[in-house]
């Protein structure tokens, strides 16, 4: 099963450096569903499902937009750098570039 998701697993190997502690972590996701179950807890029960959703889709607006204004989790500059690769770095890797890894095999 791991041997099928290997290209998905490595994926963010093609990407600069600096970025793969990023693209690795699930911080901003994790961040995010504590402050819905912070918000949540406030309210306490709901009227209706909509009214939910509305405050679920409200922090996720707000969310956004704390992202968009300062808090950039990946640089501008960074991004830009993978959004138009030069001629010597290419976005995905290919089989030539993968070194050969031995088969691990369970004792």
């Amino acid at each position: 099963m791991l041997a099928d998701a290997e290209d998905d697993v490595l994926a963010f190997y093609a990407f600069p450096a600096e970025h793969w502690p990023k693209l690795r972590s699930t911080n901003p996701l994790e961040r995010f569903s504590r402050e819905i179950g912070r918000r949540t807890d406030v309210v306490g029960i709901f009227p209706d499902d909509p009214s939910l959703i509305r405050l679920v889709s409200m922090l996720a607006i707000e969310a956004n937009d704390e992202w968009l204004v300062g808090r950039a989790y990946i640089s501008q500059k960074s991004m830009a750098e993978v959004l138009s690769p030069t001629k010597d770095r290419a976005l995905t890797m290919t089989n030539d570039d993968q070194e050969e890894a031995p088969e691990l095999v369970a004792a």
